[in-house]
């Protein structure tokens, strides 16, 4: 069992699902509402642990009852919460998302996980024996991003990035990150003057772009590659990112090649879609291989 460890945001998401997405201005009648824990990196932590991981959590909630709720289902689902820490002077992260039209739109209130500092994360990191991988994602502090980047690249600890929400990295945090996944929106604000063939040809091997539905580009060296992805009818789409990295990242921690950790991560990732929730349809190890075999 691999160690992995997710520094990221710790939310409770708030779902709106309508037949419409409302313009501006405007309002429609929605179909249902729902609350349940999200964030991306619990969101990736329940997902590493569901297949197979050790997974520590490093993060903050609120002194309240959101911050309980989210506690709660990290530990039901396995994962460590030694370094998870409530503050009192803000409330918990939240995420406001609305499912229409077959896909989501999302407004992400980083709360509590504004507080994650770079002393705070790099404090855990030094605590933790062991770690085969780091995940870490945008929702928290940009220099806490930065900083964790440059740490696990001076120890030798590998580190994927999912920067996502989408924003600018400066070139070392680029550099000192051993993997990078934006889908194709986080590409172009990432590498704006370049195609997308030109700048996985800059980074082979290290940035991997997901293009939902149509699988994952990287490139190899000498060719780019597109592993493709797995037919579904969605439910939700919410999560299928974080799945995706989450299995990505334990398929590599345990040594697999780079294509057989990206089938791994995409088949995970379109299982999740399956159900309501983020974490709702998220797959246990058994659940992927058997439809891998």
């Amino acid at each position: 069992m691999r160690n992995i460890c997710v520094i990221g945001s710790c939310s409770m998401d708030l779902v709106v699902t309508s037949d419409k997405r409302p313009k501006a201005g405007e309002t429609v009648l929605g179909t249902s509402f729902q609350t349940v824990p999200g964030g991306k990196g619990a969101n990736q932590a329940v997902a590493a642990a569901r297949l197979g991981a050790h997974v520590f959590m490093v993060g903050k909630v609120g002194d309240d009852h959101y911050g309980t709720a989210i506690l709660d289902n990290l530990k039901a689902n396995g994962v460590r919460t030694d370094y998870m820490e409530p503050v009192t002077h803000k409330e918990s992260g939240t995420a406001h998302i609305v499912l229409a039209e077959g896909d989501n739109s999302i407004v992400v209130v980083k709360g509590a996980n504004d507080d994650i500092t770079p002393s705070y994360a790099i404090d855990a990191l030094e605590q933790i024996e062991k770690i085969d991988m780091v995940l870490i994602q945008q929702e928290i502090p940009e220099e806490t991003v930065d900083e964790v980047c440059r740490y696990c690249h001076s120890h030798d600890i590998p580190i994927m990035l999912n920067p996502a929400p989408a924003r600018p990295l400066k070139q070392e945090t680029i550099d000192h990150a051993t993997y990078l996944t934006p889908n194709e929106h986080e590409a172009s604000i990432l590498f704006p003057r370049l195609t997308v063939s030109e700048a996985l040809a800059l980074y082979p091997a290290k940035l991997f772009i997901t293009e939902g539905k149509q699988g994952v580009r990287y490139s190899a060296g000498s060719k780019e590659r597109l592993i493709p992805s797995f037919p579904v009818e969605p439910v939700d789409t919410t999560g299928a990112g974080d799945t995706f990295n989450a299995a990505f990242a334990v398929a590599l921690a345990e040594g697999k090649d780079i294509e057989a950790a990206l089938r791994f991560a995409n088949r995970a990732a379109s299982l999740s879609v399956c159900s309501f929730g983020a974490q709702g349809g998220m797959p246990t190890r058994k659940e992927v291989e058997e439809l891998l075999s």
